[in-house]
């Protein structure tokens, strides 16, 4: 694995002595006042360095609005990379799902399958359009949708599945795929943290009929907002193409297929400035040196925490043989007799950022008002209660062993 360094442009304070050791968090106390304690928060986004320098040039040629030359080199960029028909930079992954609601052609009443355990977006995209969300449960390896609960929750009001690829892993993408081609349903791809994963040597975005990607700052590739819509179905392009220009045919317009652009179907204004687009070209640029850096943060946590997971002190993470994965997160699953809060508390006194993930949407007050759920969610309400996410930025190298001895100790 090429695990070449990008170079760091993100000033980091490493002047700060650590004092504070795990006795402390382990007794219960706080280190003193005195002692200075060097936080290690749980993302910091990456800065390329060429960044700023395309923005200063869209600056300059005065493009500043939507799909400019940026916005161009980016798109071209994701279908290359992920094969997909066509790319649409949007202003947010939520934008990018509320695209695909709309051309899924969600109405009232129509039921799209997902998993509980998500990001609200997943959900409330569908919602918009008067959508039921039908949560099912997740698999206990992976926390992605679990396949083998799918068919069960079609009903003849089924329109789409929404497979969620969870931490950059692939759902198990050909048995999804048979079930909604045997009856009919559109798939579209929840990808908003698996840029650069694959299954079965596919791109991850590449499968469903729609794909979402992210581009928050949270996310391995950043424009601190943005988004994506990765469209597979060709037949589902100048759809597309309308509802991401307020629902009216400016792409053909300024392509010269037409004379006047006017309205032609619904939509709203989901295209990102030229300056998001420019920012993140420059993390595209780099895309694969990043994703190797991360990769190898991951896999310095997997080996460290294998001892422990022998010991049955936590369960790591899970990649099957199938996938790749391109390292946007690593959790831990606690034991679930291990108190979660007092375990985060416990690094926290020692400056360490760790943090749970999602409330399941079928517990949350939106969810019970707007889905419903199919089957048991064991694995979700169970899992979801035990996750714990540790840091992972690049410039964590020179201080993971903290964060690896922290966790050691508090598990001791």
């Amino acid at each position: 694995m090429n695990t070449s360094a990008v170079p760091m442009t993100m000033p980091m304070n490493l002047n700060i002595p650590y004092v504070g050791t795990a006795a402390h968090c382990l007794a219960g106390q706080a280190p003193s006042v005195a002692t200075e304690v060097r936080p290690i928060p749980f993302n910091r986004p990456f800065m390329v360095g060429t960044e700023l320098e395309y923005v200063r040039q869209a600056h300059t040629h005065l493009q500043l609005a939507g799909d400019g030359r940026f916005t161009a080199r980016c798109s071209q960029w994701l279908e290359r990379t992920t094969g997909c028909q066509k790319a649409l930079l949007t202003h947010s992954c939520t934008a990018a799902l509320e695209m695909a609601a709309i051309l899924a052609d969600i109405k009232p009443g129509d039921e799209v399958i997902m998993p509980s355990f998500t990001f609200v977006s997943t959900a409330n995209a569908f919602v918009l359009r008067g959508g039921v969300p039908v949560f099912v449960d997740v698999r206990a390896d992976t926390l992605n949708l679990d396949e083998r609960q799918v068919e069960r929750a079609i009903t003849p009001r089924t329109r789409a599945i929404v497979v969620v690829h969870y931490a950059g892993v692939a759902c198990e993408m050909d048995t999804i795929m048979d079930i909604a081609s045997r009856h009919g349903i559109l798939v579209i791809e929840d990808a908003a943290q698996a840029l650069l994963s694959t299954y079965r040597n596919r791109p991850v975005g590449s499968i469903g009929s729609l794909a979402t990607l992210s581009f928050h700052e949270t996310k391995n590739i950043t424009s601190g907002e943005g988004g994506a819509l990765l469209i597979n179905d060709p037949a589902l392009v100048e759809r597309a193409q309308v509802i991401r220009e307020k629902g009216t045919n400016r792409t053909q317009f300024m392509a010269g297929n037409v004379a006047r652009y006017t309205w032609m179907d619904i939509g709203s204004s989901y295209l990102p400035g030229e300056m998001t687009a420019a920012f993140l070209w420059g993390q595209i640029e780099a895309a694969q040196l990043i994703n190797d850096r991360r990769i190898a943060i991951w896999e310095t946590y997997h080996r460290a925490l294998e001892g422990l997971e022998a010991q049955g002190r936590l369960q790591r993470p899970v990649i099957p043989p199938e996938c790749t994965a391109n390292a946007h997160l690593y959790f831990v699953l606690l034991p679930s007799k291990v108190d979660r809060a007092g375990f985060i508390a416990c690094l926290a006194r020692q400056g360490i950022g760790a943090v749970s993930h999602y409330v399941p949407l079928h517990s949350s007050p939106g969810g019970r008002q707007y889905g419903r759920f199919n089957g048991s969610m064991v694995n979700t309400d169970a899992l979801s209660e035990r996750l714990v996410r540790l840091p992972l930025w690049i410039g964590l190298e020179a201080e993971q062993q903290r964060v690896i001895t922290a966790v050691k100790s508090a598990l001791a």
